[in-house]
């Protein structure tokens, strides 16, 4: 039997990529100047160049939107709460478009702690939901799993948390 190692090799880093495996942990979070863009059913929900962005090894990083640069008026919020380990407790929000609800589509930290502060009341998205999620232009592919809020682009070398056989990276 062989046993798989509980790290994988870390793919090729090609010019302007960052290895997600020369990320921290534990995570912390950078204000990012990259445009961030979020467009649904034709509404641009979200056009960023101030999001924060949270960086953890092996994950692809996750923006955090000021609302500011969020159309407010489609988002409601969901009672669903988790707990990150790092950032604290977590609120939900929904997206409406149209007759269309993505529950719990989005998520803040209302009170984060001390080492996120930056990101106090911004929100983050899922990509996968959305016709668009962009960074600099160009599509996402949202990270694996489900569970997690990483957004691919072409500025990120992998293997990335969330692919089968990852759960224990």
């Amino acid at each position: 039997m062989t046993r798989q190692p509980h790290h994988p090799r870390p793919d090729p880093v090609r010019e302007g990529q960052e290895s997600v495996w020369d990320y921290p942990r534990p995570a912390i979070a950078a204000p990012t100047a990259r445009h961030i863009r979020i467009i649904h059913k034709g509404v641009m929900l979200a056009d960023s160049h101030t999001a924060w962005r949270t960086l953890e090894t092996s994950h692809p990083p996750t923006y955090y939107l000021p609302q500011t640069d969020i159309a407010m008026e489609y988002l409601r919020p969901n009672p669903a709460r988790s707990l990150c380990e790092w950032k604290g407790q977590a609120a939900y929000w929904d997206v409406i478009i149209g007759d269309e609800r993505i529950a719990a589509a989005g998520w803040c930290y209302p009170a984060p702690t001390p080492a996120f502060a930056g990101i106090a009341g911004h929100i983050a998205f899922y990509a996968a939901p959305f016709d668009q999620a962009e960074v600099d232009g160009k599509q996402v592919t949202p990270q694996p799993g489900g569970f997690y809020g990483g957004w691919i682009s072409q500025h990120e070398a992998g293997p990335f948390k969330g692919i089968p056989g990852s759960r224990f990276w």
